[in-house]
């Protein structure tokens, strides 16, 4: 995966956390990916985006054991794996965060951050040891709750999405996936949640995001994967790269409406409003 010169890029040399090589996968006549590859390395954002059924869940759902793969190879710092399973995924030390949040509106934020991973003590569940850690996990990443005892359904859709990436760092992963964790928020609350993927990758995690949105992207990503039917069609350092050229590659064509806006304004004449 290339990555354009610079100390702040430094991180990524060496072998990465996660790799998809030549990585295929069908659903009965219908070829959803073909010789996919894929890169994510500690303390990087990759932005994997695509048109809607390039195939950006399939790869998803490949990573997290939902669709085992048919052909080609995952690793896991440089040695393959074979993941048939969620949990086989969960061990490895990958988090996935689906769109749709999953969690319990009736438990508090304590309740649903040890969701299945209950602490215990004498027998008993250690609501003391869970509250603590809850607060200096959450303290830790910034995240700011009015309480750790508030039910999940009193707070703001940024509030959640927060919460369910916090949840998913319970198991100290080393990738986490993201799918569309800014959809239908506001300003404010997006900035809450890309604020957040910025303290990921400071923990030098691997981050993979999936959206839609290019401001997004271009705010937090390291590096852009485009798809395009269930093919690559591209990686781009993001700082290297156009809007343009990322738009370009997701719909297969270099005249849109995007790059025509592009070149009215380079021939404006200098000065020009």
């Amino acid at each position: 995966m290339s990555s354009p010169v610079g100390s702040s890029y430094a991180r990524l040399d060496g072998e990465p956390v996660l790799a998809l090589r030549g990585i295929s996968k069908r659903f009965g006549a219908v070829q959803a990916l073909t010789d996919v590859e894929l890169e994510v390395h500690k303390g990087e954002v990759v932005a994997l985006v695509g048109d809607n059924g390039a195939g950006k869940s399939t790869v998803v759902k490949a990573i997290a054991g939902v669709h085992p793969i048919d052909e080609g190879q995952i690793e896991w710092d440089g040695r393959p794996v074979s993941i048939h399973r969620p949990q086989d995924s969960q061990h490895l030390g990958v988090a996935t965060v689906y769109q749709d949040l999953a969690l319990a509106d009736n438990l508090d934020v304590v309740a649903n951050l040890f969701l299945g991973r209950e602490l215990t003590k004498n027998g008993t569940l250690d609501e003391v040891g869970m509250e603590k850690q809850a607060q200096e996990l959450l303290d830790t990443l910034s995240i700011r709750i009015p309480s750790v005892r508030i039910p999940v359904a009193s707070l703001s859709g940024g509030q959640r999405q927060v919460v369910a990436i916090a949840r998913s760092l319970i198991g100290n992963p080393k990738v986490v996936i993201l799918d569309e964790p800014t959809a239908a928020l506001g300003v404010e609350q997006t900035a809450q949640v890309l604020d957040l993927v910025e303290r990921l990758r400071g923990r030098d995690l691997g981050v993979i995001l999936i959206s839609h949105n290019m401001v997004d992207v271009r705010a937090v990503a390291d590096t852009v994967a485009v798809l395009r039917l269930g093919r690559n069609n591209g990686t781009f350092p993001v700082q290297q790269t156009t809007q343009e050229t990322i738009i370009a590659a997701i719909t297969g064509a270099t005249d849109n409406a995007v790059t025509r806006r592009a070149a009215r304004g380079a021939q404006r004449p200098e000065g020009e409003a």
